[in-house]
């Protein structure tokens, strides 16, 4: 899922890797957070900390490695402009080596795109044979190659980081953004910030000076070293006084979600706006002045302006009734979300992959592409949310609730995330303290 550039809101992002970094777009070029680190930090413990963090288990590697401690190992870094074969070379190993490696199944195919940094290590048996290679292909991956006769089989071994728990918190004055920089949260962590509550908090209209947000987090780290960012396992966005609480839980199905404390799901039915866009060209206005006709035609819709090209969503999960051209819609999507909810996509360049009359669609998938087809005078999607027939403001409407925790899964609910709520609330307990000094 993702959510756009502007607005923040989850789209695809796992399906299409369209998201991008948009919560900048949220930001003025001088504005600050009133977020004192030092003082903050002083109150709380120093560094991240274990604490209410379980271990996950080790993956299974599929090839154990021969016993390296009877051969001579060496360590090489790739080199700009490295190969394997100029690697090899420097190390006394032939082109005979280098194809067996790269053409061992099924990875030996990675190790003709290497990367400069990046370690391998090599290991020798007396006569210089090369038996093993190993391969650091990230800061928890490594490719193991093993000789076995004239070939090598290869597998992937990953290391389990050591997750250690960790917390940001900030005050925003006008910016998300600005203030999730000045509180040390990176773009990655703050794009996930803003999807949890994206369907709760409007980032472009609704934010407000003194809006504040507390995360808890993990930090992954392998041999002290720290790798990156694992799992927001808490977090807290005040907007406008309003307290917006997250929990992460595994459900029973081995899937993972945010809900709050009581057990509602963070998400909602539909996305509050289905495209990435820069502005509201035109808002929803039963009175409005059409811009080409000049008369007073109803605007039952939202109109967000964006480049030609920009991908559009499904709002939510449905069956596509019709997928089509018109003279005044031109291409236009509409999408029939159970007995009760409509939604209309209208101006569309060109319609997604698999988009057709009949096609069941899931939230967040890409169904077209912004043009200005039909009745345009610019670039813009058009959107239309109706309930029960009838036309609602997609930026008011109240949307539906996603699936609750079950009944039956209550209890087990509320065991694995008493802890989390319990630190998010000391933390702002000794954030409230510090900031008051």
């Amino acid at each position: 899922m993702q959510f756009p550039r502007t607005h923040l809101y989850l789209t695809v992002a796992l399906t299409l890797g369209l998201t991008v970094f948009v919560i900048a777009k949220f930001s003025d070029a001088g504005e600050e957070a009133r977020f004192n680190t030092k003082a903050t930090l002083a109150a709380l413990p120093e560094g991240p900390t274990t604490e209410g963090i379980t271990e996950s288990p080790k993956l299974e590697q599929e090839t154990k490695p021969l016993p390296t401690d009877k051969w001579r190992r060496t360590e090489t870094a790739v080199r700009p402009g490295d190969n394997l074969a100029l690697i090899f070379k420097r190390h006394g190993l032939g082109p005979v080596d280098a194809y067996a490696v790269s053409s061992s199944e099924p990875l030996g195919g990675r190790l003709r795109n290497i990367f400069p940094g990046h370690q391998l290590t090599l290991y020798k048996d007396e006569s210089g044979q090369l038996m093993q290679l190993d391969y650091a292909s990230g800061p928890l991956d490594t490719l193991v190659f093993v000789r076995a006769g004239k070939v090598f089989s290869s597998s992937q071994v990953t290391a389990e980081p050591k997750r250690l728990l960790a917390y940001k918190h900030g005050i925003i004055d006008h910016s998300l953004f600005v203030a999730s920089q000045r509180a040390g949260l990176t773009d990655n962590l703050t794009m996930r910030l803003a999807q949890i509550f994206q369907w709760d908090v409007d980032f472009v209209l609704d934010i407000r000076p003194g809006d504040a947000f507390y995360v808890l987090y993990e930090e992954l780290y392998h041999n002290n070293e720290f790798v990156g960012h694992g799992n927001i396992l808490a977090a807290e966005f005040v907007n406008q006084n309003d307290h917006h609480r997250a929990i992460q839980y595994t459900l029973a199905s081995g899937d993972k979600d945010y809900f709050s404390p009581d057990g509602k799901s963070m998400r909602k039915a539909f996305l509050r706006a289905p495209v990435e866009f820069s502005r509201i060209s035109s808002n929803f206005n039963l009175r409005r002045v059409h811009p080409l006709f000049k008369k007073v035609r109803p605007h039952r819709g939202i109109d967000y302006a964006a480049p030609r090209g920009t991908p559009i969503l499904a709002a939510g999960d449905g069956r596509v009734s019709k997928a089509s051209r018109t003279k005044p819609n031109g291409n236009y999507v509409v999408i029939q979300h159970g007995q009760q909810f409509v939604t209309k996509y209208l101006h569309l360049t060109k319609f997604g992959r698999g988009i057709r009359s009949g096609a069941k669609v899931r939230q967040g998938q890409l169904i077209g592409y912004v043009g200005a087809t039909g009745w345009a005078t610019a670039t813009h999607l058009h959107y239309e949310f109706l309930v029960n027939g009838v036309h609602k403001n997609p930026s008011t409407v109240s949307l539906p609730d996603a699936q609750p925790i079950a009944t039956a899964e209550m209890a087990r609910f509320k065991q694995q995330t008493a802890q989390y709520v319990a630190m998010l609330d000391r933390y702002k307990n000794q954030v409230a303290v510090a900031l008051a000094r």
